[in-house]
C-alpha cells in the first residue's frame, strides 16, 4: 500500500471515529445496538480495509489496518468487534481461502455494506477447543446440508452471511468451512443482550436445521477447516490487539486531561503522586502494546508476502498470540487505573473509562483465552513436545 493511500485510509477512519463517536455515547447509555455504525462505515469506505483493490477494497497491509483498528478502539470496544468481525474473521477467510468466484460473490457487497459478515465456530459445549463442535455436515448432490448450533457470535444476529465450521454427519472425518446464508431456510438466530458490557455491538446465537448450503459455498477444501480457522484467528487476535491499544490511548488521554481538570486537596490530581504513578503505569501500557502489535502486524505481513515459508507464518502465529494476550491485559489494566483516577465519576456510564473497564474484559476471552494463550507462548518456549494438549 503506497504512503498516500495509507494516509488516505488513516484519514478517513478518523472522520467515521469522529462522527461515530456522539452516536455510539448516546447509544451506550441508553443501551442499545448502535445501527448507525454500518452506515457511516460505508459512508467513508471502511467496511473493506484489507480486502484487495480487485474486489472492491481498500487494498490495506496489516500494519496499517491495525492503526485504523486501534483508532477505532479508542471509540470502544463495541464498534472495534463489528470490524473484527465483519472484516478481521469474516472477509478473511474468504479472501484467503475461498474460490475466486465465492470471492466475487460475497466480497464486493461486504466492502459496499451489502452484506455484513460474521465467523461461527464458538459452541455452547466448545469455546477453547473447538475440536469438540458438535456441528455437522451432509453431502446431498448439488448441496450441504448444515445442522448445529453457534453460540456468541459477534455480529450473529445483524449478519447476512457466516463463515461456519463443522464435522462430517456423525464425525466421520475433518471440519470444513463454509459460507451460510442467513436468510437460508432451516437458519434461525437470536440475539443476546445479557452481557457485561458492549451493549452497542450485536452478539447473538444460531441454529441451523438442515440448512441447505450449496457445494460452491465450500472455503477452501474439505477438511480443511480447522487449518481456516487457526490461521483466521491470526488475522483476528491481531485485530483484538489494536482494538486494545486504541483503548489504551483513549484511557491515557481522558485520565490526563481529567487529573489536570479536578481539583482536590488544593491542587489539581494530576499533581498527586500515587495519581501519577497510574498515569505512568497507563503510558507503559500504550507503548509496550503498540511496540508488541506493530510487530505482530509486520509478522503478518511479511508472512502473506512469502505464504509457502513455514517459519515466517509460525512467527506470525505466535506473535499474534503474544500480542493479543499482552494487549488484552493491559488495556484492562488501563482502564482499571482510568476509573480509579476518576473517582465516583468513574463508576458511571456516563464516562468514558467505565465503559471501556466493561468492554475491554471480553478481549481476554474471546479470539483465545488467556489460558490457551499463555499455554501457546510457553509451548513456544520449551518446545513442541512439551505442549499441554497433546
Amino acid at each position: 500500500m503506497v504512503p498516500s493511500d495509507r494516509q488516505q485510509l488513516l484519514a478517513d477512519v478518523n472522520a467515521f471515529c469522529e462522527e461515530l463517536r456522539p452516536i455510539e455515547e448516546l447509544c451506550y447509555v441508553e443501551h442499545r445496538f448502535n445501527d448507525q455504525v454500518i452506515p457511516l462505515a460505508k459512508k467513508y469506505n471502511v467496511l473493506g480495509m484489507p480486502v484487495p483493490v480487485e474486489y472492491g477494497g481498500r487494498g490495506a497491509d496489516t500494519v496499517t489496518y491495525a492503526r485504523a483498528l486501534a483508532r477505532i478502539g479508542r471509540e470502544g470496544t463495541g464498534p472495534r468487534t463489528f470490524f473484527s468481525g465483519h472484516t478481521s474473521i469474516g472477509e478473511y477467510p474468504i479472501m484467503t481461502w475461498g474460490s475466486e468466484e465465492l470471492k466475487r460473490r460475497y466480497l464486493p457487497p461486504a466492502v459496499k455494506g451489502e452484506k455484513v459478515l460474521a465467523f461461527g465456530l464458538t459452541e455452547p459445549e466448545a469455546g477453547s477447543n473447538p475440536l469438540e463442535m458438535q456441528s455437522t455436515y451432509e453431502r446431498k448432490g448439488d448441496h450441504y446440508l448444515l445442522n448445529g448450533v453457534k453460540y456468541l457470535i459477534s455480529n450473529g444476529g445483524i449478519a447476512d452471511a457466516v463463515v461456519v465450521f463443522a464435522y462430517p454427519k456423525a464425525r466421520q472425518g475433518r471440519i470444513s468451512a463454509f459460507v451460510v446464508d442467513t436468510k437460508t431456510p432451516g437458519f434461525q438466530s437470536e440475539d443476546l443482550t445479557a452481557k457485561l458490557g458492549m451493549p452497542t455491538a450485536n452478539t447473538a446465537m444460531f441454529e441451523m436445521s438442515d440448512c441447505k448450503v450449496p457445494i460452491a459455498n465450500l472455503v477452501g477444501e474439505e477438511g480443511n477447516g480447522f487449518r481456516i480457522a487457526m490461521g483466521t484467528l491470526v488475522s483476528g487476535r491481531i485485530s483484538v490487539a489494536s482494538g486494545c491499544l486504541g483503548v489504551i490511548e483513549d484511557c491515557l488521554l481522558e485520565a490526563a486531561n481529567y487529573a489536570k481538570e479536578r481539583h482536590q486537596h488544593g491542587k489539581p490530581l494530576a499533581k498527586h503522586q500515587l495519581i501519577q504513578e497510574h498515569i505512568a503505569a497507563i503510558e507503559m501500557h500504550r507503548l509496550t502494546t503498540e511496540a508488541l502489535v506493530m510487530k505482530a502486524a509486520e509478522a503478518k505481513d511479511a508472512s502473506a508476502a512469502a505464504p509457502n515459508d513455514v517459519d515466517l507464518k509460525s512467527k506470525a502465529d505466535l506473535l499474534a498470540a503474544q500480542a493479543k494476550l499482552f494487549a488484552s491485559n493491559a488495556a484492562w489494566d488501563a482502564a482499571d487505573r482510568a476509573v480509579q483516577i476518576y473517582g465516583g465519576r468513574g463508576w458511571s456510564t456516563l464516562y468514558r473509562p467505565g465503559r471501556h473497564l466493561m468492554d475491554v474484559r471480553v478481549c481476554r476471552i474471546y479470539e483465545g483465552a488467556d489460558e490457551i494463550l499463555k499455554l501457546k507462548v510457553a509451548a513456544a518456549v520449551l518446545g513442541k513436545e512439551y505442549e499441554a494438549y497433546k
